[in-house]
Protein backbone atom coordinates (compact mmCIF):
# COMPACT_ATOMS: atom_id res chain seq x y z
CA UNK A 1 0.00 0.00 0.00
CA UNK A 2 1.65 2.97 -0.86
CA UNK A 3 1.15 6.23 1.26
CA UNK A 4 -0.94 8.89 -0.91
CA UNK A 5 1.38 12.16 -1.24
CA UNK A 6 -0.01 15.36 -1.26
CA UNK A 7 1.69 18.23 -3.23
CA UNK A 8 0.83 21.83 -2.69
CA UNK A 9 2.61 23.62 -5.68
CA UNK A 10 2.12 27.57 -5.46
CA UNK A 11 3.94 28.28 -8.32
CA UNK A 12 4.93 32.55 -8.61
CA UNK A 13 2.45 33.49 -5.48
CA UNK A 14 2.52 33.87 -1.99
CA UNK A 15 5.31 35.90 -0.58
CA UNK A 16 6.98 35.84 3.26
CA UNK A 17 4.25 37.01 4.86
CA UNK A 18 1.74 34.41 3.37
CA UNK A 19 3.46 31.83 3.92
CA UNK A 20 4.41 32.67 7.51
CA UNK A 21 0.37 32.84 7.85
CA UNK A 22 0.14 29.23 5.72
CA UNK A 23 2.80 27.13 8.19
CA UNK A 24 1.21 28.88 11.32
CA UNK A 25 -2.22 27.16 10.32
CA UNK A 26 -0.42 23.92 9.34
CA UNK A 27 1.41 23.64 12.28
CA UNK A 28 -1.84 23.76 14.51
CA UNK A 29 -3.73 21.32 12.43
CA UNK A 30 -4.59 17.97 12.69
CA UNK A 31 -3.24 16.02 10.01
CA UNK A 32 -4.11 12.31 9.57
CA UNK A 33 -0.67 10.32 10.18
CA UNK A 34 -2.06 8.21 7.11
CA UNK A 35 -1.53 10.96 4.73
CA UNK A 36 2.02 12.72 3.08
CA UNK A 37 1.93 16.28 2.07
CA UNK A 38 4.76 18.60 1.02
CA UNK A 39 4.45 22.53 0.18
CA UNK A 40 6.51 23.72 -2.79
CA UNK A 41 7.06 27.68 -1.92
CA UNK A 42 8.69 29.97 -4.22
CA UNK A 43 12.35 29.78 -3.46
CA UNK A 44 12.10 33.06 -1.04
CA UNK A 45 10.11 31.41 1.20
CA UNK A 46 11.88 28.18 1.23
CA UNK A 47 13.61 29.42 4.51
CA UNK A 48 10.66 29.43 6.99
CA UNK A 49 9.36 25.76 6.67
CA UNK A 50 11.54 24.29 9.12
CA UNK A 51 8.77 22.15 10.52
CA UNK A 52 6.52 21.69 7.79
CA UNK A 53 8.00 19.23 5.12
CA UNK A 54 8.46 21.29 1.95
CA UNK A 55 10.35 21.38 -1.85
CA UNK A 56 11.39 23.64 -4.28
CA UNK A 57 9.75 24.10 -7.77
CA UNK A 58 12.57 23.64 -9.85
CA UNK A 59 16.05 23.03 -9.63
CA UNK A 60 19.33 23.48 -12.26
CA UNK A 61 21.49 19.70 -12.88
CA UNK A 62 24.83 21.46 -12.59
CA UNK A 63 26.54 20.98 -9.29
CA UNK A 64 27.44 24.60 -9.24
CA UNK A 65 28.53 27.53 -12.47
CA UNK A 66 27.50 30.84 -14.19
CA UNK A 67 23.70 29.75 -14.69
CA UNK A 68 22.27 33.23 -12.97
CA UNK A 69 18.92 32.58 -11.71
CA UNK A 70 18.93 29.37 -10.70
CA UNK A 71 19.62 27.22 -7.47
CA UNK A 72 20.99 23.65 -7.45
CA UNK A 73 19.76 20.32 -5.65
CA UNK A 74 22.68 21.26 -2.85
CA UNK A 75 21.30 24.49 -2.39
CA UNK A 76 17.87 23.62 -1.89
CA UNK A 77 18.80 20.26 0.39
CA UNK A 78 20.62 23.22 2.62
CA UNK A 79 17.40 24.53 2.95
CA UNK A 80 15.70 21.06 4.37
CA UNK A 81 14.10 20.56 1.12
CA UNK A 82 13.04 16.52 0.37
CA UNK A 83 11.25 16.72 -2.71
CA UNK A 84 11.80 19.05 -6.15
CA UNK A 85 9.14 19.45 -8.79
CA UNK A 86 10.44 18.73 -12.18
CA UNK A 87 9.31 19.19 -15.92
CA UNK A 88 6.15 20.50 -14.72
CA UNK A 89 4.21 21.61 -17.96
CA UNK A 90 4.78 25.29 -17.32
CA UNK A 91 8.48 24.70 -17.33
CA UNK A 92 8.12 22.73 -20.67
CA UNK A 93 6.13 25.28 -22.41
CA UNK A 94 7.59 28.89 -21.09
CA UNK A 95 10.85 27.68 -20.87
CA UNK A 96 11.60 24.92 -23.39
CA UNK A 97 12.34 22.25 -21.00
CA UNK A 98 12.81 18.67 -22.60
CA UNK A 99 12.84 15.02 -21.98
CA UNK A 100 16.68 15.15 -21.55
CA UNK A 101 16.49 18.20 -19.35
CA UNK A 102 14.28 16.58 -17.09
CA UNK A 103 16.19 13.42 -17.15
CA UNK A 104 19.65 15.31 -15.89
CA UNK A 105 17.69 16.84 -13.58
CA UNK A 106 16.02 13.48 -12.06
CA UNK A 107 19.58 12.22 -11.77
CA UNK A 108 21.20 15.24 -10.29
CA UNK A 109 17.95 15.11 -7.63
CA UNK A 110 18.69 11.48 -6.76
CA UNK A 111 22.05 12.11 -6.46
CA UNK A 112 21.54 14.98 -3.77
CA UNK A 113 19.06 12.46 -1.54
CA UNK A 114 16.38 14.66 -3.07
CA UNK A 115 12.89 12.97 -4.31
CA UNK A 116 11.74 14.07 -7.74
CA UNK A 117 8.34 14.51 -8.80
CA UNK A 118 8.65 14.35 -12.03
CA UNK A 119 5.48 16.10 -13.66
CA UNK A 120 4.50 14.59 -17.01
CA UNK A 121 1.79 15.12 -19.85
CA UNK A 122 1.00 12.12 -21.72
CA UNK A 123 2.21 8.61 -21.21
CA UNK A 124 4.98 8.86 -23.86
CA UNK A 125 6.74 11.83 -21.45
CA UNK A 126 7.50 8.32 -19.31
CA UNK A 127 10.60 7.54 -20.84
CA UNK A 128 12.93 4.79 -20.05
CA UNK A 129 15.59 7.50 -18.40
CA UNK A 130 12.68 7.69 -15.62
CA UNK A 131 12.06 4.09 -15.15
CA UNK A 132 13.93 1.79 -12.19
CA UNK A 133 14.46 5.69 -10.24
CA UNK A 134 12.96 5.95 -7.09
CA UNK A 135 10.56 8.97 -8.43
CA UNK A 136 7.36 10.00 -7.48
CA UNK A 137 5.37 10.45 -10.96
CA UNK A 138 2.90 13.54 -11.79
CA UNK A 139 0.19 12.98 -14.39
CA UNK A 140 -0.83 16.51 -15.43
CA UNK A 141 -3.55 16.84 -18.70
CA UNK A 142 -2.41 20.27 -20.39
CA UNK A 143 -6.07 21.12 -20.49
CA UNK A 144 -7.16 20.48 -17.03
CA UNK A 145 -4.61 23.28 -15.73
CA UNK A 146 -5.72 26.61 -14.64
CA UNK A 147 -8.99 25.61 -16.59
CA UNK A 148 -10.93 24.87 -13.74
CA UNK A 149 -11.67 21.27 -15.80
CA UNK A 150 -10.17 18.61 -13.87
CA UNK A 151 -9.89 14.74 -15.58
CA UNK A 152 -12.63 12.76 -14.66
CA UNK A 153 -11.67 10.24 -12.32
CA UNK A 154 -11.99 7.18 -15.23
CA UNK A 155 -9.98 9.06 -17.13
CA UNK A 156 -7.07 9.87 -14.62
CA UNK A 157 -7.42 6.15 -13.44
CA UNK A 158 -7.35 5.15 -17.21
CA UNK A 159 -3.57 7.29 -17.70
CA UNK A 160 -2.05 6.14 -14.40
CA UNK A 161 -2.85 2.69 -15.33
CA UNK A 162 -0.64 2.76 -18.05
CA UNK A 163 1.88 4.65 -16.82
CA UNK A 164 1.74 2.10 -13.80
CA UNK A 165 2.85 -0.40 -16.59
CA UNK A 166 5.68 1.54 -17.16
CA UNK A 167 6.99 2.42 -13.82
CA UNK A 168 5.71 -0.33 -11.50
CA UNK A 169 4.16 -1.12 -8.14
CA UNK A 170 5.79 0.95 -6.21
CA UNK A 171 6.45 4.57 -7.59
CA UNK A 172 3.48 6.71 -5.92
CA UNK A 173 1.58 8.40 -9.34
CA UNK A 174 -0.13 11.66 -8.30
CA UNK A 175 -2.81 13.57 -10.13
CA UNK A 176 -2.31 17.29 -11.32
CA UNK A 177 -4.79 19.68 -12.85
CA UNK A 178 -7.56 21.94 -11.42
CA UNK A 179 -7.57 19.94 -8.59
CA UNK A 180 -9.78 20.93 -5.58
CA UNK A 181 -11.44 20.32 -2.55
CA UNK A 182 -15.00 18.83 -4.44
CA UNK A 183 -13.14 16.49 -6.22
CA UNK A 184 -10.05 15.62 -4.43
CA UNK A 185 -12.04 12.29 -2.85
CA UNK A 186 -13.18 10.90 -6.52
CA UNK A 187 -9.95 11.21 -7.76
CA UNK A 188 -8.40 9.75 -4.90
CA UNK A 189 -10.54 6.72 -4.94
CA UNK A 190 -8.91 5.65 -7.80
CA UNK A 191 -6.53 2.55 -7.56
CA UNK A 192 -3.80 3.81 -9.46
CA UNK A 193 -3.84 7.39 -8.12
CA UNK A 194 -1.74 8.08 -5.07
CA UNK A 195 -2.38 11.57 -4.42
CA UNK A 196 -2.75 14.83 -5.84
CA UNK A 197 -0.40 17.89 -7.56
CA UNK A 198 -2.33 20.94 -6.19
CA UNK A 199 -1.83 24.02 -7.90
CA UNK A 200 -4.36 27.11 -7.32
CA UNK A 201 -6.50 25.28 -4.48
CA UNK A 202 -3.34 24.62 -2.67
CA UNK A 203 -3.28 28.72 -1.98
CA UNK A 204 -5.79 28.56 0.79
CA UNK A 205 -4.59 26.33 3.68
CA UNK A 206 -8.54 25.62 4.67
CA UNK A 207 -9.03 24.10 1.20
CA UNK A 208 -5.49 22.51 1.51
CA UNK A 209 -6.07 20.99 4.43
CA UNK A 210 -9.59 19.97 3.21
CA UNK A 211 -7.76 18.35 -0.17
CA UNK A 212 -5.29 16.31 2.33
CA UNK A 213 -7.71 14.88 4.30
CA UNK A 214 -10.18 13.91 1.58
Amino acid sequence: MLTPLLVANWKMNHGITEAAEFIQFLENAEISSDREFVVCPPFTSLHLFKNIPHGAQNMHWEESGAFTGEVSAAMLKELGCTYVIIGHSERRQHFGETDDIVAKKVATALAHGLTPIVCVRSVDEVTPALVGKEIVIAYEPVWAIGTGKAATPEHAQDIHSQIRKRVGDTVRILYGGSVSAENASSLMAQPDVNGLLVGGASLDVNIFLKIIQS
